[in-house]
C-alpha cells in the first residue's frame, strides 16, 4: 500500500557514504531525535 502525505514512514536501512567509509543508514537511529528527510535519484551516477 503507498504511502500518503502525512503517513509515518515505515523502518528502513540503506547503505550509504560517509566520507571514505561505508554505513548503514537506519530510521530508528532518528526516531524522536532527528528529522529525516529520504531523496531517490534515480540514475544518479550512472553512465549516460
Amino acid at each position: 500500500m503507498p504511502l500518503k502525505v502525512g503517513d509515518p514512514a515505515p523502518d528502513f536501512e540503506l547503505p550509504a557514504v560517509a566520507g571514505e567509509r561505508q554505513i548503514t543508514m537506519r530510521s530508528r537511529d532518528y526516531l524522536g531525535t532527528r528529522n529525516l528527510v529520504v531523496t531517490f535519484h534515480p540514475l544518479d551516477w550512472t553512465p549516460t
